[in-house]
């Protein structure tokens, strides 16, 4: 049963056309259970509402620029038998972006820092919120890049206005140049004003190393510690090629104060 020819253009006219990918068989349904003509309505309505939700998560997932679609129930929380689930499934509330505060997650490579920041990543993004994902080096490429183009300010206030920042493998490669420019003025920009979230091999207090300028560079880091939510994670990598049995468990730990549900250590 076809719709009715004069209803294809009114839809399209009202941005509406996604209901003709089920109206027929709604009608049909509708016609088999002798709905109500309000009940039918809503059963559309809701049709159209499903499908915009989930064109508008796709297109989220595409503009964060994952490495990969890891989630949470993905992760091997037995090869960390240490890590607070707790803290996790507290982080995965995405409540932290409600506080506008960081959260910083190191250990060794392979651990699974760069998989947790991508799971809690797409847990924002089904909460609805904007999500972008790059690692340190791209960020600072972009950034160098755009400064040729003449279009520095776009590209920084992409960095900057996003709802969740998430920076892989800060410290991976010592900074240069006007990279610890660049670093400390989005970290300041979004400062209270936005949550960011980075991955790094060096424990916290050697950040301030990292950075060419270190004036300059412990200003950046305590603004990144205040209030954030610290994971630390440690032990064999997940890459390692058929580890023995006692290097299956890792000790995977949380530095923790204060709260002991949310595990959270505030800097200051």
């Amino acid at each position: 049963m076809n719709p009715s020819p004069e209803l294809i253009p009114l839809l399209k006219q009202l941005r509406l056309s996604g209901i003709l990918d089920s109206i027929e068989q709604r009608n049909r349904q509708a016609l088999a259970e002798k709905f109500s003509y309000m009940d039918f309505l809503a059963m559309i309505l809701q049709d159209e509402v499903a499908r915009r939700s989930q064109k508008r998560f796709a297109l989220a997932l595409r503009r964060a620029s994952f490495r990969s679609q890891k989630t949470l129930e993905e992760f091997d929380f037995t090869f960390c038998p240490g890590l607070n689930r707790t803290l996790i499934t507290e982080l995965a509330s995405c409540r932290f972006l409600e506080e506008k505060v960081c959260v910083l997650i190191v250990g060794p490579c392979g651990t699974g820092k760069s998989h947790i920041a991508q799971a809690l990543g797409h847990a924002a993004i089904r909460a609805g919120r904007d999500v972008l994902f790059s690692t340190a080096d791209r960020m600072f490429n972009q950034l160098h890049a755009a400064r040729a183009t003449n279009s520095y300010e776009r590209q920084f206030a992409r960095f900057v206005n996003i709802d969740l920042l998430i920076i892989d493998d800060f410290g991976l490669k010592p900074l240069k140049g006007s990279q610890d420019e660049d670093f400390h003025d989005v970290i300041s920009e979004r400062y209270e004003r936005k949550s960011t979230m980075i991955t790094s091999n060096l424990d916290i207090p050697e950040w301030a190393e990292a950075f060419p300028n270190r004036i300059l560079g412990a200003a950046t880091v305590d603004r990144l510690r205040h209030g954030a939510y610290n994971v630390v994670l440690e032990g064999q990598s997940y890459r390692s090629s058929q580890p023995a049995p006692q290097q299956q468990k890792s000790l995977c730990q949380k530095e923790h104060k204060i709260n002991p549900l949310k595990e959270v250590k505030k800097s200051f």
